[in-house]
């Protein structure tokens, strides 16, 4: 235990349960009290750029999960995959098979760069990636959208980063955008309202474990 931690034991150390209850309640209220001086200083809602990057797993999962919240409030998003395309995903079955009306799907990558071995073509299904992106943006209805593995695109350039940028940048107001992929550019971190950046501590592929259907697709 630490020197506070062994504080704290000796000031609960033979109290009664009715007294280590009040004990909790008035620090819990305090704590409330705190909170409450905290959120009276927020302002109301706007549109976010959100950034997961990072080495570890659970980036586009984290996104996905920011997709079925909008769908389960009614909310109209979309997605839009620059590397995963030809990946038969859960998530595109669920969200293309189940809710369609509400959730825009565009699967337009070709596979990993080291799939397609091929600069050109993989520059070419970026392009039409971020064409379909720009939709998506200026789309006033949509509520999110997901970007998935555009950090990828930007990382081997094969997007205009300022271009990119500049129109995140400009968004509608209230229009949430959601970037995934490792490598995120500092120049889109500035810009973005909030940045994950996922660690990797342990992954099944090091321990000679492939990709999983129902968990990393």
């Amino acid at each position: 235990m630490t020197s506070d931690e062994d504080a704290r034991a000796g000031e609960t150390a033979g109290l009664s349960e009715a007294s280590l209850d009040e004990r909790h309640a008035e620090k819990m209220a305090k704590k409330k009290a705190a909170r409450d001086r905290i959120m009276a200083t927020k302002s109301g809602d706007k549109g976010l750029i959100i950034v997961h990057t990072g080495a570890g797993k659970g980036k586009s999962s984290s996104a996905f999960g920011m997709i079925v919240r909008c769908v389960a409030h009614g909310f109209p998003c979309a997605v839009v995959q620059f590397i995963k395309g030809a990946w038969d995903t859960g998530e595109r079955r669920l969200l293309t098979g189940h809710f369609g009306d509400l959730c825009q799907f565009h699967a337009m990558g070709e596979g990993f760069t080291w799939e397609t071995q091929d600069r050109a073509r993989d520059i070419a299904a970026a392009q039409a990636a971020w064409a379909a992106s720009l939709e998506m943006i200026a789309d006033l209805d949509l509520n999110l959208v997901i970007l998935d593995e555009l950090n990828i695109a930007l990382r081997y350039d094969y997007l205009d980063l300022a271009a990119v940028i500049s129109a995140l940048a400009g968004r509608p107001a209230d229009k949430h955008i959601c970037v995934t992929g490792r490598n995120a550019k500092p120049e889109l971190i500035e810009i973005a309202d909030v940045v994950t950046e996922m660690s990797l501590v342990r992954h099944p592929f090091d321990q000679d474990f492939k990709a999983q259907r129902g968990i990393d697709f």
